[in-house]
């Protein structure tokens, strides 16, 4: 059998998603609650098979491995590829979370009524048809696809080669049970492909597309971001600050720090600088870079301050602080690696976050009520944050029940782009025969002939 070209087989897979993207826009609350529900169930159904197509996603892996002299890169690999009961569980929890959370379709955001009885209203709609494109694990499928389908978007969702059998035995079980329970044939459609080429065909497609949302690592998001035709609604990118003040809890902050890029190093919201009033540096940094250093093995970068203050470390089992360049202030790290800055004052971190951004999350650690407002007030960053941890920049803990991403954009939402980021508004308008004035037709004509006035 001859296979069918990339070109052609992305044009007709968008073409089924175009065609539902209407009807699915006009589903009830209920009927999509629904479909959620049996989407989980399904899922919890299907766990035998899925974790069966990992197991064979996992051989294909260490297969393509073999011969690896380092063993530990060959065991991250396999570990992030596994998918367990856990997982499985996790996944059909955050769809019913999704279902759980109030429909915004046709949300009326606002509504006045003008000096001429005109009632104007702001009402939620769908953006339409979203492409997604991830090649992170399937956690991150089941909840693209929920909250895509709860807002009333077609979802076109590119996985990870990487995960082929896995995401393809989940993907077929979600499809069935969503068009069981009432949602149009396309209205979830995923691209079983596995070229690189196909990505490139979906992310060009702006004929069918109306955004483009990258999920992963800095790889992906540059390529989609040089790439897409269409809006890209969020990308993760942008680096993460901490910035700690000189009236602060000491225990507290090096806790933040601790949890802010540790947590999970390579998260897109883990914080890559960390800049320290250096009023405290020297009660603050020795103690909480060696721990980062020697229990976290975090690797440190530090400006000639930093370094200076911890010295030549040659300690057993102690790395030493790496000098920054200035390249380092820039990057997003999404691994155990951390710039570190000393500086004189808040306003020479609010001048360093500035300069180095946009910025996805910045936190301040202070004491100081009137420090922690300016900060608020001059960063700009998908969030800010006043002593909490950065990892908590994310839909689920800010109660939007997930997201498909953080945005950082300049001209759309920022932060996690939950289920009202997901649609869009239109204005509806209630009348009573008003009319822009000076009307075309003379009064007498429209007296005598069109309308009759009231006595």
């Amino acid at each position: 059998m001859v296979e069918v070209p990339v070109k052609m087989y992305v044009t007709n897979l968008l073409k089924k998603a175009r065609d539902a993207a209407k009807p699915l826009a006009l589903l009830s609350g209920p009927i999509k609650n629904k479909a959620l529900y049996a989407m989980a169930d399904r899922l919890l159904a299907d766990e035998d098979a899925i974790l069966a197509a990992n197991e064979q996603d996992v051989e294909t892996v260490g297969k393509t491995m073999v011969g690896e002299a380092n063993k530990d890169r060959v065991r991250e690999a396999v570990a992030r590829l596994r998918t367990t009961t856990d997982d499985v569980k996790e996944m059909a929890d955050r769809l019913r979370l999704v279902a759980d959370l109030p429909n915004p379709v046709g949300e009326v955001t606002s509504r006045w009524e003008e000096p001429n009885g005109m009632q104007v209203s702001r009402v939620r709609v769908p953006i339409g048809v979203i492409g997604v494109i991830s090649d992170m694990k399937p956690l991150i499928t089941a909840e693209s696809v929920a909250l895509c389908l709860k807002s009333g978007n077609v979802c076109v969702f590119r996985g990870s080669p990487e995960w082929g059998k896995t995401q393809q035995t989940i993907t077929i079980g979600l499809c069935e049970a969503a068009e069981q329970a009432g949602v149009p044939a396309g209205a979830l459609s995923f691209v079983e492909r596995p070229e690189k080429d196909v990505a490139l065909e979906l992310i060009r497609a702006a004929k069918f597309l109306d955004a483009i949302i990258p999920r992963g690592g800095s790889g992906l998001r540059k390529t989609v971001i040089e790439n897409a035709r269409m809006p890209v609604l969020c990308h993760d990118g942008g680096s993460s600050h901490i910035y700690i003040d000189e009236d602060v809890d000491l225990p507290l902050a090096q806790n933040l720090v601790v949890n802010s890029k540790v947590q999970q190093a390579a998260a897109a919201n883990s914080i890559d600088t960390l800049l320290v009033h250096q009023g405290i540096a020297r009660s603050l940094l020795p103690a909480l870079i060696l721990r980062l250093l020697d229990e976290f093995k975090v690797e440190v970068l530090g400006c000639p301050k930093t370094v200076s203050l911890m010295g030549q470390m040659s300690m057993s089992g102690h790395k030493s602080v790496k000098p920054a360049g200035d390249e380092d202030w820039d990057k997003q790290f999404q691994s155990p690696m951390l710039a570190v800055k000393m500086v004189a004052s808040m306003q020479e971190a609010l001048d360093h976050i500035s300069q180095h951004g946009p910025s996805q999350t910045d936190v301040i650690v202070t004491k100081n009520y009137e420090s922690a407002m300016r900060f608020t007030r001059e960063v700009d960053a998908g969030a800010v944050l006043v002593n909490a941890s950065s990892r908590l920049h994310a839909g689920e803990t800010f109660g939007f029940g997930g997201d498909v991403g953080i945005s950082t954009s300049r001209v759309y939402a920022k932060g996690p782009i939950g289920l009202e980021q997901l649609t869009r508004e239109k204005y509806v308008v209630f009348g009573t025969g008003q009319l822009r004035h000076p009307h075309p037709v003379p009064v007498t004509y429209e007296d005598a002939i069109m309308l009759k006035r009231p006595a």
